[in-house]
């Protein structure tokens, strides 16, 4: 009788404690993830957040930081009371780590919603949207330990008739000014992902170099790049890619930019796929200047003259082909980022 040898023995092992600590039901990251987002915000199992949440959990937007499980739950029920028909349908989730040192989902998510209800985004409107997220959390013993989230909240802010530096002025009417606590770090056993594959390294070395006001060489992107960015615009080709960078960052001045988490992943029948969170400490220019041309969400300028110290925190998601981008998701809160160019000054 002739044995049968595993040829990746280790392979298997690591398999079957791949969710150490996580209920049995969950075969991966990608299923605990989407499953549990699933009950939770179109099944409306919100209690459930307290069985899939630890207490505290930090969870940080580029324009709050909250602590607790409770702060989750009504955050949650909010949103769904302006959007009761709030889709969370999962586009990819990259993921990183393992069962002993937390996993990091990074999830983008587009959600079809109509405006129904009053609330933060104002008297409800009627019209329906479609906002993308990308949330970045921590994954540990079946519960998200910590989360960093950004919405695309110039998305929402244009598809219900207003602009992104309208809602930030509408929003810092009702605190006087922008102030955002820092946030605690991540639990002590979690260290980011800086993956340091050349596909992965060269992306987020592309994107800093963009920050340095730098321009990378055209061959960090293909020809036909499909880039999809903020505010829901679409732009085509390395050249206008690199504009929108170049005109971001040149408006912003960063004097810091951060990578805080990288991850690289391969297979499952798609293409590799790369995840970046990064953070720019900025400030604003102080000259008259037509921010809303380098922001891009908008048509009409929007001159400002502010040296208010900024904070952007950017995720990316990004597809390759033979070694070049062929689509970059980019997600930042541009109302957040209005919000503290429009505090003023002596706030």
């Amino acid at each position: 009788m002739s044995t049968i040898v595993d040829p990746h023995p280790m392979a298997a092992l690591e398999q079957a404690n791949a969710m150490r600590g996580f209920d049995a039901e969950f075969k991966n990251l990608d299923h605990y993830i989407r499953v549990i987002t699933d009950r939770i915000w179109e099944g409306g199992r919100i209690e459930d957040i307290r069985r899939y949440y630890s207490d505290p959990c930090v969870v940080e937007t580029p324009s709050s930081v909250s602590t607790s499980v409770q702060a989750v739950i009504d955050g949650t029920r909010a949103t769904l009371a302006m959007f009761p028909d709030r889709r969370l349908l999962a586009e990819d989730v990259i993921q990183s780590g393992d069962a002993e040192g937390g996993f990091l989902s990074s999830h983008r998510i587009i959600s079809p919603m109509t405006h129904l209800g009053d609330g933060m985004f104002g008297k409800a409107t009627g019209r329906k949207l479609q906002v993308r997220t990308i949330a970045d959390c921590v994954c540990k013993d079946n519960r998200i330990t910590h989360e960093w989230l950004v919405r695309d909240q110039a998305a929402i802010a244009l598809q219900i008739g207003t602009t992104p530096q309208a809602l930030a002025q509408q929003w810092l009417n009702t605190r006087s000014a922008f102030n955002k606590p820092v946030a605690q770090p991540a639990p002590s056993y979690y260290q980011s992902h800086i993956s340091s594959d050349s596909l992965a390294h060269g992306y987020a070395q592309a994107i800093e170099a963009y920050s340095r006001g730098q321009a990378p060489t055209a061959s960090a992107y293909d020809d036909a790049v499909h880039h999809i960015g903020h505010g829901g615009i679409t732009r085509y080709g390395h050249a206008e890619v690199g504009a929108y960078w170049t005109g971001l960052f040149s408006a912003l001045n960063p004097h810091n930019f951060a990578v805080e988490h990288l991850a690289h992943q391969r297979g499952s029948g798609r293409a590799d796929r790369v995840a970046l969170r990064w953070r720019a400490h900025c400030s604003a220019v102080s000259d008259a200047f037509s921010a809303s041309r380098a922001i891009n969400t908008c048509s009409s300028s929007y001159e400002f003259k502010s040296n208010n110290e900024i904070e952007l925190i950017g995720i990316n998601h990004v597809e390759f082909h033979q070694g070049r981008v062929v689509r970059e998701y980019v997600l930042i809160d541009e109302v957040a980022l209005w919000m503290q160019i429009l505090t003023p000054q002596t706030a």
